[in-house]
């Protein structure tokens, strides 16, 4: 069951992105991508990894997705007055998403099963972090001063005018 569960996802996630490299407005696209991590977060709750499907679903679909939204803002890439009201034919791919997505919880949560990979051991939060900051420090102090740069580059595209 896991493992249909898992193509399943798997084929949402891929869909789910394609979708947001060929939508043609930005908003669509976040959404896409969205639905996308929300999938991606289920595929890691499901090899054993619920800690990092928390931080999927927290960092990348709530915070970077709002940064996102907010680079759109600053560049005014549209004008919402002048575009149409989506057709039901534009809505039918992000609603077989979201039935996909919704389908995947609902069975995961009926099946109650732990969900814990073989071989794997179970690390507690204070030994992730531990092993994040002291570890891997360095990368985490560099991704975060490169949405740092990417958002005073955004600041500064939007002001330019």
């Amino acid at each position: 069951m896991e493992a249909i569960l898992f193509y399943i996802l798997s084929a949402v996630t891929l869909i789910g992105t394609l979708c947001a490299i060929t939508a043609r407005q930005a908003v669509r696209a976040i959404v896409y991508l969205v639905t996308s991590f929300f999938s991606l977060a289920l595929i890691f709750y499901l090899l054993g990894a619920p800690l990092v499907a928390a931080f999927e679903v927290i960092i990348y679909a709530g915070a970077i997705m709002v940064l996102f939204m907010f680079v759109i803002m600053m560049l005014d890439l549209g004008h919402p007055e002048k575009l149409t009201f989506p057709k039901i034919r534009d809505w039918w791919p992000a609603v077989l998403l979201l039935a996909v997505i919704a389908g995947s919880i609902l069975i995961l949560a009926v099946s109650r099963e732990p969900a814990t990979a073989p071989g794997f051991t179970a690390i507690t939060v204070r030994e992730f972090s531990q092993a994040l900051f002291k570890r891997y420090g360095v990368a985490v102090e560099i991704i975060s001063m490169q949405l740092l740069f990417a958002l005073v580059g955004a600041l500064y595209l939007g002001r330019r005018r």
